[in-house]
């Protein structure tokens, strides 16, 4: 136990160089920058942001609503002028505080747009606001706004690590399912339009390749880290990583991420690679830090701090324990996906839905069909079919909409609604398997409460 004990507070507490930290606040801020202003250049924030009329929010933040246009590009620049500052190292704490909440607030407005790497950004921005990544090499520096380090407590570079491992392993772990590994889905699937690649097109058709690559994809996900860890493997296993996620980057429509990865996993490396790189850097920027800065003089050990260890240890944990509260939900996860966001299950179904919405008059037979679009974009609606979740949210949105409303059917008859009872008729096709009732039709979805419980109207999967 005290050779355990030791060896954490060596982790936590001993000083260690603060070139990986630096270099990792460089390539971070940077892919920040070009994604956002990718983002912004191919119209996407007028697409998911403003032109919606309706947005699929969390439970807990239904408070977080959009700004009208202006607004929304506010947002998005201020979000733009963050990451160019973290990168430079100017007004750090704040531009890092700044680009989480702003990002966040992003991610918030509408789960239908939700990805893995998007909540892996957001967390990795609120750990940064927490670093001291520019003591050194950054414009706080040359304008004596901080003074220089040379050295910091090895769990500010940890902390990076720990995140990079959960969601590897937790992707691993995630892929040790039967779909993935006995039947090769989604891959099997998804591989066969992928024949026109150069290179390797033509075996993209073979069923052998999917297996290769849903097997290989497990192994890489579970051992990379481990790996990168290792110094005599670690260049074999970052050579591995540029491989698998650039082969991504092109097979897949899935943004900057498997870009983001290949930069952040550069952290694993030396500390004597990251000091040439530091080095060759501040040899050619133009300006020069101000004499009065102070470099610390660098002792083996940082004086422990209980606090830290305390909010590391609950912060890991929190780390540990959201990927895994699925278990608490019964049925097959890939059907339900409750549980499913936040526990890095990266592209492993192939899930598609047709829902139908009905408003029924009170205390009669009649009943009126829903126009999705005339609520939803394409996207959104997509989106919703497969989720329970956000069908049970857009049926007490259409509850909303109609209570207190009386419309005229075709036969001139009047109905009026006061609360009226909300029913969906939804199938949905899990693998390409063929389409199946997907909830209770007959459940009135307008009464129902939204949560984190499980949704018992969910229709159980059947082979």
């Amino acid at each position: 136990m005290m050779e355990i004990r030791k060896w954490l507070s060596k982790q936590v507490f001993s000083e260690e160089s603060i070139a990986p930290l630096v270099v990792f606040r460089i390539l971070f801020g940077s892919m920040m920058l070009l994604s956002t202003l990718r983002f912004m250049l191919k119209g996407w924030v007028t697409d998911l942001y403003i032109t919606p009329t309706y947005f699929f929010t969390y439970s807990g933040f239904d408070w977080v609503k959009p700004f009208d246009e202006f607004g929304m590009f506010i947002v998005f620049g201020a979000i733009l002028i963050s990451c160019l500052f973290i990168t430079i190292g100017l007004f750090y704490r704040f531009s890092a505080l700044i680009f989480f909440i702003a990002f966040t607030y992003i991610e918030l407005l509408d789960k239908t747009n939700y990805l893995n790497h998007y909540y892996f950004i957001s967390l990795v921005a609120f750990l940064m606001m927490f670093l001291p990544a520019n003591k050194r090499c950054s414009l706080d520096l040359y304008f004596g706004f901080t003074d220089k380090k040379n050295k910091v407590a090895r769990w500010t570079i940890n902390i990076i690590k720990f995140q990079l491992a959960v969601v590897y392993i937790f992707a691993g772990i995630s892929k040790l399912n039967y779909e993935w590994l006995i039947e090769a889905q989604p891959l099997i699937n998804w591989l066969k339009h992928q024949t026109d690649l150069p290179l390797i097109g033509a075996l993209m058709k073979y069923e052998f390749t999917a297996f290769l690559f849903s097997w290989g994809g497990a192994l890489f996900d579970l051992l990379i880290v481990f790996i990168l860890l290792n110094k005599r493997f670690r260049i074999y296993g970052y050579v591995m990583v540029i491989l698998f996620h650039g082969l991504t980057a092109v097979m897949f429509p899935i943004g900057v991420f498997p870009y983001v990865m290949i930069v952040s996993t550069l952290i694993f490396f030396s500390t004597s690679f990251h000091e040439k790189t530091i080095t060759a850097i501040e040899s050619r920027m133009p300006i020069k830090p101000k004499k009065h800065s102070l470099v610390s003089a660098g002792i083996k050990n940082i004086k422990p701090k209980p606090y830290i260890g305390i909010l590391l240890s609950l912060y890991i944990f929190i780390q540990l324990l959201v990927p895994l509260r699925y278990i608490m939900y019964p049925g097959k996860l890939f059907w339900t996906e409750q549980g499913y966001r936040f526990s890095w299950r990266v592209m492993l179904i192939e899930k598609v839905g047709y829902a139908q919405f009905y408003i029924h008059e009170d205390g009669g037979t009649g009943k009126k069909l829903i126009n999705n679009r005339q609520y939803l974009t394409p996207q959104q609606e997509k989106m919703m079919s497969t989720q329970p979740d956000m069908i049970l949210q857009y049926a007490h949105h259409l509850r909303d909409e109609y209570s207190n409303k009386t419309f005229i059917e075709k036969n001139g008859k009047q109905i009026h609604l006061v609360i009226p009872k909300v029913t969906a008729e939804i199938y949905v096709s899990l693998f390409n398997k063929g389409s199946r009732l997907f909830i209770d039709p007959d459940e009135n979805l307008s009464s129902l409460n939204r949560g984190v419980g499980h949704k018992k109207w969910i229709r159980k999967y059947e082979n």
